[in-house]
């Protein structure tokens, strides 16, 4: 199995984040494991991750998961809508997402805000994609069923008092996420 992940603003892949764990797990189960560091985390330019993500994408081993999170999340439904996904991957995960009045309140990420999505669209570019999502997100204020969940009718896991699901908040080793990625079923649920 191939799988990418796709860090967020600000992130330059600390060891003690979930998915710098992730990464070492699954490599350590014999996976291809990509987690790039994207180029300028603090003043990310869309178009230059866009391409990354492309390339990224179309370099992994059959099956295909993308993991995201925050920004990153931001991303991967931006390559959805621009056309850069031109082959589906199996599953996608997007972890804390940021909203969209969050994204663009920030001049650094506004270009990031997710433009208008329809849930076909989404369910074309990967076999089946889930949202994981805090009730407490500092950066997903008004809750992630508005602006993705309901939309683009994602399944959901909502994790308590989890805020934006990152080393700081306590997400370093994540054993069901990992169980979800070697899962050969796309629906386990998620929890802390």
């Amino acid at each position: 199995m191939g799988y990418l992940i796709l860090h967020g603003w600000q992130n330059r892949r600390p060891p003690a984040h979930w998915q710098h764990w992730l990464a070492g797990q699954l490599t350590e189960l014999g996976h291809q494991v990509d987690y790039p560091q994207l180029p300028d985390p603090d003043e990310p330019d869309l178009d230059r991750w866009l391409d990354e993500l492309a390339t990224r994408v179309h370099g992994l081993d059959e099956p295909r998961t993308v993991i995201c999170h925050s920004l990153g999340c931001l991303l991967w439904l931006n390559g959805v809508a621009r056309g850069v996904i031109t082959e589906p991957v199996d599953r996608v995960l997007l972890v804390a997402p940021p909203s969209v009045s969050v994204t663009l309140s920030n001049p650094e990420i506004a270009a990031f805000a997710p433009p208008p999505l329809r849930p076909e669209s989404v369910a074309a570019a990967a076999g089946h994609t889930r949202l994981v999502f805090a009730d407490d997100d500092p950066y997903l204020p008004e809750g992630a069923a508005g602006d993705y969940g309901t939309p683009l009718s994602l399944d959901t896991d909502l994790l308590r008092g989890g805020a934006h699901l990152n080393h700081e908040s306590g997400y370093g080793p994540w054993p069901s996420l990992l169980a979800w990625a070697v899962s050969p079923a796309p629906t386990p649920r998620i929890t802390r």
